[in-house]
């Protein structure tokens, strides 16, 4: 069997995100659909925008490896997404709705900040300095959505679910 390297380990994980944000960019606008708060709407129609900016910049990271832009399928955003589909039907309708698809999203958010945060450490490790720039503009952009959910979570979405209870 054939070494694998680091260089084999980027690509492999560039290949599962890139899956990843092209699952994700076809779940947010029914993720959008589903919540009742405007402001949480909003940011999931925000997040779709920046999603496939994302996917192109992954594109351009693959050229920059001189790979064909390519998805490996990506078990656990599969079961991420799968656990926001559940919530979209147990709690259609109900006060808790947006709290828990903006927790689900805030999973999303989670495994994506691990998976660029990685690419970031190993593009270093590989000296590929466009593919690092490219990689920490969606990791800043992921960051970013992150604390937007959790503000989003503490100033209204929560507070509503609990006032309904």
């Amino acid at each position: 069997m054939a070494t694998k390297t680091l260089d084999d380990l980027f690509y492999e994980t560039l290949k599962d995100i890139y899956y990843a944000e092209r699952k994700i960019s076809k779940a947010l606008p029914k993720m959008a659909r589903g919540a009742q708060d405007e402001k949480l709407k909003q940011a999931f129609l925000t997040h779709k925008e920046e999603t496939d900016g994302q996917i192109e910049r992954l594109q351009q990271v693959f050229e920059l490896i001189g790979k064909r832009a390519r998805g490996k399928t990506c078990a656990a955003i599969e079961g991420i997404l799968e656990e926001g589909e559940e919530i979209l039907e147990e709690f259609k309708g109900t006060p808790a709705l947006d709290a828990g698809l903006l927790a689900a999203a805030q999973a999303v958010e989670h495994y994506e900040i691990s998976r660029y945060g990685t690419l970031v450490a190993w593009a270093k490790q590989l000296s590929l300095k466009d593919a690092v720039t490219l990689l920490e503009e969606t990791l800043s952009e992921e960051s970013k959505t992150d604390a937007t959910l959790t503000t989003l979570a503490g100033s209204a979405v929560n507070i509503a679910a609990k006032k309904a209870a």
